[in-house]
């Protein structure tokens, strides 16, 4: 969970008097989660937040499932036609009433703003470099950055060299996981993360031209915005809720002597689903241990496993950039003789992504281009 943050000049009270040089009052603005419930944050513009100049269309969108046999799939996504900014080069490939999930191959800089009114969006950069502009300031993004932006923020990426991205698009807050927390919502000892390991945005000096263009994301569309005033007018804020960032080269693997099953890889969760990362570790330690894991049912979950890089141990043919899906009702694990070539080996040295939904998933129109349609066999 994020923590207590504070940036720039706030008052010493909540809802009170709080003026500039020149006697005029600033603009608070309270950014509240469930209500006025769970987290928030109280942020003090210049403007106000509230002044919309002008109302555009709406743009209604919808995914289209490809109904096909359900098998597992293999999608070569470094191949997918994607260009464009952050938003235009997303393509859809997964769904369901949880979770969207989407790659982008990022070349362009926004010239646009961007705010999720009814998801919050974990974006993992996989190459390239920028920085994330927000309300709330400046994040530097790099390589094996996840970057968690709660519904409601309103940013802009720019680019400094391109990006390939993978976009989870969840129906709730992503999270630490709650088991890795104490009572008080600190990371425990024991977790494989820590405060230590998660960025949190630079404050920037504010931003007084306009009007401004928002793009706001709905559940089944998108409406643009224009307001009189910049968004990013924000002269101070303080509180829980902002975006924030975590690097996957943070993650402190747990082992052990046999086998751990995947909860231990487990990073962030949320409504519906949970997402992990495999990051380089060292193998079990009991003389018998089978470095590669078991065949595994999914009788439950969904399994999409994005591959980041690295020596996949368990599974031939992959390439950076790789999805496979493995849905619910099917068994699936090493393939033909990597159980027998894990036998003995001390580590690994792989990077990948996985998110396990607790409902079907369907994959998107958009997926066949890049699929390998001989995946199911090979396990032969």
């Amino acid at each position: 969970m994020p923590f207590y943050q504070k940036r720039g000049q706030i008052p010493e009270k909540r809802h009170i008097q709080f003026y500039d040089e020149s006697g005029d009052l600033y603009w608070e603005e309270l950014i509240s989660r469930e209500g006025f419930g769970w987290i928030y944050s109280n942020v003090y513009h210049i403007n106000p937040p509230t002044a919309v100049s002008k109302v555009g269309k709406f743009r209604q969108i919808s995914l289209v499932p490809w109904k096909k046999e359900h098998r597992h799939h293999h999608l070569f996504t470094h191949n997918l036609n994607s260009t464009g900014d952050a938003i235009s080069a997303r393509i859809p490939l997964f769904f369901n009433s949880d979770v969207k999930f989407y790659k982008a191959h990022v070349n362009a800089s926004m010239d646009i703003y961007y705010r999720n009114g009814h998801h919050d969006e974990v974006i993992f950069i996989h190459e390239g470099k920028g920085f994330l502009h927000s309300n709330f300031g400046r994040l530097n993004l790099g390589p094996g950055d996840y970057t968690i932006i709660p519904r409601g923020v309103i940013w802009q990426l720019e680019i400094n060299e391109p990006m390939k991205q993978i976009i989870i698009e969840t129906s709730g807050p992503v999270e630490t996981p709650s088991r890795y927390r104490n009572r008080h919502g600190q990371l425990l000892e024991s977790s494989p993360l820590s405060e230590r390991d998660i960025r949190t945005p630079e404050y920037m000096k504010p931003k007084t031209d306009g009007p401004v263009n928002v793009k706001v994301r709905l559940q089944d569309g998108y409406q643009s915005y224009e307001y009189r005033t910049h968004p990013f007018d924000i002269i101070g804020w303080d509180g829980y809720f902002f975006p924030w960032v975590f690097n996957i080269n943070d993650f402190m693997p747990i082992t052990g002597k046999v086998h751990q099953p995947p909860p231990v890889h487990q990073v962030f969760q949320a409504p519906g689903l949970v997402i992990c990362n495999f990051v380089p570790r060292l193998y079990d330690y009991h003389p018998h241990a089978v470095p590669a894991p078991y065949a595994h049912s999914n009788v439950d979950s969904d399994e999409i496993l994005y591959y980041v890089k690295g020596n996949f141990m368990s599974r031939k043919g992959m390439e950076d950039g790789s999805i496979t899906f493995h849905p619910g009702g099917l068994p699936h694990g090493p393939q033909p003789g990597k159980i027998k070539e894990s036998l003995g080996a001390k580590e690994t040295n792989e990077l990948a992504v996985m998110i396990d939904t607790f409902k079907p998933l369907q994959i998107t129109t958009q997926a066949k281009a890049v699929d390998d349609s001989d995946y199911p066999s090979s396990w032969l």
